[in-house]
């Protein structure tokens, strides 16, 4: 029988030298943009009881879960995502904390990807949660955290955002079922333009079956809302949410992003969990986005909880590719080398070393000559005898 001792699983990989120290970075940078904007981080289990993310707003495929059971036989997984624990441990632990609670994470998830679907089963996810606020002060909020994140790591990003209510509110005018609605909706955020115009050929000619075709081309700049205006016409909600959508673009023009500020009508993902605003951010030379978030106000009602909320996810993994190219791996300052006897009094003086910010590593040869012959591959400048008269 084949034995997988020397494998990982797919859709998993080992984390060595120059990734550890990006990936060990950029939550140290994350982590202390949500910290000075009042956020407190959580931790939470590892492992969940599925009725957790067992609910008609959760969006999460069951097959995409890693399961197992615990010892009386009842179903628990592999966190696959973090809002929903946060949000059950907002609605139990935190149930009597003054709202509105700000909570960061900077914790794994695992996901049962398909096969050669180029996603990682398991990645790094840190982000933050603002719990018990509505209206645009908390976007506004949300979304400059989320700014402000993306460029503690890399200037080269673009930022979309877009409202998942004008779709749902464009698709409730389509004489079709909602099977059929989630279908249009899965082919618009797969960018699937001929699925897409194969299912609307179906139905009778509208405003809104127009309106539903172009919205994955309503993308751009602030020309976009003038294009959307006019499927608005008549239908008040649909006005109040463009509107919105333009007070909110406004605000953030102001937060110096530039033509990396984009809208996109099209941002449809998850649209039974998402019930605003939402966004995501994209890097050079990274196919999926960077970072994802928005306004989930019905998903605490299924813990008893009912709460607006809003909140992103960056992918700390795809952060810090973007950061690998300017880590390497540090070479120590010093090899402190032990001859023999010595060895107690070598390690106290890497003790004095290290405690003046200095790099050492000690060594492990036989002989001085050995260990400065390492010291030369390596790249270390110095060597520290310990041992040897004029050291004594």
């Amino acid at each position: 029988m084949k034995r997988f001792n020397k494998v990982t699983p797919e859709g998993t990989k080992d984390i060595l030298f120059e990734e550890c120290l990006a990936r060990r970075e950029v939550s140290r940078r994350l982590a202390q943009v949500f910290q000075m904007r009042g956020y407190n981080e959580v931790i939470t289990p590892g492992i969940e009881y599925y009725d957790v993310f067992d609910a008609a707003d959760a969006a999460i495929p069951q097959y995409e879960m890693y399961k197992s059971t615990d010892n009386k036989g009842r179903l628990i997984v592999f966190r696959p995502d973090l809002t929903l624990p946060i949000a059950r441990l907002t609605a139990t632990r935190l149930q009597s904390m003054e709202k509105p609670v700000r909570l960061y994470y900077n914790q794994p998830v695992y996901r049962n990807r398909k096969d050669l679907s180029g996603r990682s089963d398991e990645s790094m996810q840190a982000g933050i949660e603002l719990l018990g606020a509505a209206g645009l002060r908390a976007d506004i909020e949300v979304i400059a955290a989320a700014v402000d994140a993306l460029s503690a790591c890399t200037e080269r990003f673009r930022f979309e955002i877009g409202n998942a209510r004008f779709f749902r509110l464009l698709a409730d005018e389509l004489p079709v079922s909602d099977d059929r609605r989630e279908d249009i909706r899965m082919t618009i955020e797969s960018k699937n333009y001929a699925a897409l115009g194969d299912m609307l050929d179906g139905l009778e000619p509208s405003l809104y079956t127009e309106a539903i075709r172009k919205l994955p081309r309503l993308f751009g700049g602030a020309e976009v809302f003038a294009e959307a205006e006019r499927f608005c016409v008549g239908h008040p909600a649909l006005s109040e949410t463009l509107n919105y959508t333009r007070t909110l673009y406004g605000a953030l023009a102001a937060l110096g992003l530039g033509d990396r500020l984009m809208v996109d009508f099209g941002l449809v993902q998850r649209n039974d969990y998402y019930t605003g605003v939402v966004f995501s951010a994209y890097a050079e030379h990274y196919g999926d986005a960077i970072l994802m978030g928005g306004r989930y106000d019905n998903l605490l009602q299924q813990f008893d909880a009912p709460m607006p909320a809003i909140g992103f996810a960056a992918d700390v993994d795809a952060l810090a590719a973007c950061l690998a190219e300017s880590a390497a791996v540090p070479v120590p300052d010093v090899l402190v080398h032990a001859h023999p006897g010595a060895e107690a009094r070598a390690q106290l003086c890497i003790r004095a070393l290290t405690a003046e910010g200095r790099r050492c590593e000690s060594s492990v040869f036989e002989t001085a000559q050995a260990a400065r012959e390492y010291a030369a591959r390596r790249g270390i400048p110095e060597v520290v005898e310990i041992g040897l008269e004029e050291n004594a």
